[in-house]
């Protein structure tokens, strides 16, 4: 069905309220004549574009459109068709047949922050998500998840602020340059956030720079394990100990996938965790299947500053039965919407299905699992940076320490910017690692690649085969 024309413009077919009757009822009924009319009463006039806008021709019917937005999207080079090493905070994971199948079904896709009575599959299924991750994480308290690691972050560092009191915190400089951009965007203007600084040859946290910036103000120590640049921060009990004899809290963010083969934050002084759930059995989804955790131990002190719903059980009036619902939901922003200054933080859409997806994926591997496939991932990566530093003018990893899935690769040795090396590579159907020049000055040309459990040892070869002979061809040998 072709659009038609009329006085107005363009009626589509596919647009609803498009036709000009329809809309001058509808802008009547509200007490206005005209759009501009209504844009004046809801956006200042200064914040308006006044010009007209330069658009092509509308599509002229609804299979046009939809050949118009597969011409579009058959420009995109997805990791299906591409080898890919990239990572920093959406990471190529395994998901297994079955997180789709359930996160597809009815009850779960299109369940949405409403509280229906018929809802309570919803509900146990993320008190399930909750008891999974608790165990992983070895705390006791798990919030239904948010929107991303940032926002995580961001939330547990308010919480330290609301229960110390205090108004900075101080975060490792290793820190991935988006998510301190999301951080310091959440706590302003409540924290102020300070940077601490890195050894140079580990890449840990600077000890003696944390101990000077420590101050009667200083509400939390961040840092995460491993790294935004793969290594693990093996003095983690260190941190905690000159944060917490200067009354600071400890904030960890963590890789969940990797808490199989490594020390759960609780172990070594963590006060609050935090991370994303995507490397549990969510896809990439182009940087979208994201979902946020904060956790903390069962402490009347922090439970009560966690402004997201948590889900627990009760006994029922039928012996043997349980029914699920929220716990002290008068901590979260739905109970105090009159009086909204009164709330913690707001909080509106999250990402309850991926934390379903989550729950779906620990149960599946349960321990041992998570075990073995933190080990493949240690080991895989540990190949990769073994075969990468053979080659003439490459260094990897930059950082003298262990490193889990990501690691630093120092190309400043081979005369080429790792923007070439990239986009070489893409000749050999692979992405290469993350540039880390621009947010990382101080490394020069080095790139931030990713191993998991899907790079085979045929993958890593022929990166490497890929780089050796990109890197040869430049120097003309």
């Amino acid at each position: 069905m072709a659009p038609s024309r009329s006085n107005e413009g363009i009626i589509h077919p596919y647009i609803p309220n498009s036709v000009p009757e329809v809309r001058e009822e509808m802008l009547r009924t509200i007490g206005v004549s005209s759009i501009d009319e209504l844009l004046d009463k809801i956006v200042p006039r200064e914040l308006q574009y006044r010009g007209e806008l330069s658009l092509p021709e509308p599509l002229p019917s609804e299979q046009e459109l939809k050949r118009h937005m597969r011409r579009l999207l058959s420009r995109n080079k997805p990791c299906g068709e591409y080898l890919c090493f990239m990572g920093g905070g959406t990471w190529p994971h395994y998901v297994p047949a079955i997180c789709d199948e359930i996160a597809g079904r009815a009850e779960f896709l299109t369940a949405y922050a409403g509280d229906p009575y018929e809802d309570h599959g919803r509900w146990q299924a993320l008190f399930e998500y909750e008891s999974l991750m608790a165990e992983l994480l070895d705390m006791d308290v798990v919030s239904v998840p948010i929107y991303s690691w940032g926002h995580a972050a961001g939330t547990s560092l308010r919480m330290a602020g609301r229960i110390t009191g205090r108004r900075e915190a101080l975060i490792a400089d290793t820190i991935s340059p988006e998510r301190r951009r999301i951080i310091e965007n959440y706590l302003e203007p409540h924290v102020r956030v300070r940077l601490v600084k890195h050894d140079s040859e580990t890449g840990m946290i600077d000890l003696g720079d944390l101990e000077s910036k420590i101050t009667s103000n200083t509400a939390a120590v961040y840092f995460e394990n491993p790294s935004y640049l793969g290594f693990i921060e093996t003095r983690g009990e260190e941190v905690s100990d000159i944060a917490h004899r200067g009354g600071a809290l400890v904030v960890v963010g963590v890789d969940p996938i990797s808490l199989g083969i490594l020390e759960p934050p609780s172990h070594y002084g963590a006060d609050i965790v935090c991370g994303d759930l995507q490397p549990l059995g969510n896809h990439m989804y182009f940087g979208g299947g994201l979902a946020g955790f904060v956790a903390t131990r069962d402490d009347p002190r922090f439970v009560r500053e966690i402004p997201y719903r948590i889900f627990g059980l009760a006994k029922t009036i039928v012996e043997g039965e349980y029914g699920f619902g929220d716990v002290a939901f008068e901590r979260t922003s739905f109970m105090v919407r009159e009086t909204p200054s009164e709330s913690k933080e707001f909080v509106g859409t999250a990402a309850a299905l991926w934390g379903i997806v989550a729950g779906i994926y620990l149960a599946l591997m349960g321990p041992r699992g998570m075990q073995e496939v933190g080990r493949l991932i240690r080991q895989r990566a540990m190949y990769a940076m073994r075969r990468l530093s053979e080659i003439n003018g490459v260094k990897a990893p930059r950082f003298n320490a262990p490193h889990f899935k990501e690691f630093v690769v120092d190309f400043n040795d081979t005369g080429m910017s790792v923007r070439e090396i990239n986009k070489r590579l893409l000749g050999y159907g692979i992405f290469g690692g993350i540039d880390l020049s621009e947010s990382f000055p101080e490394l020069g040309d080095s790139a931030l690649y990713c191993v998991t459990e899907v790079h085979s040892k045929e993958d890593i070869d022929m990166l490497h085969d890929a780089l050796e002979e990109i890197v040869s061809e430049n120097r003309g040998v």
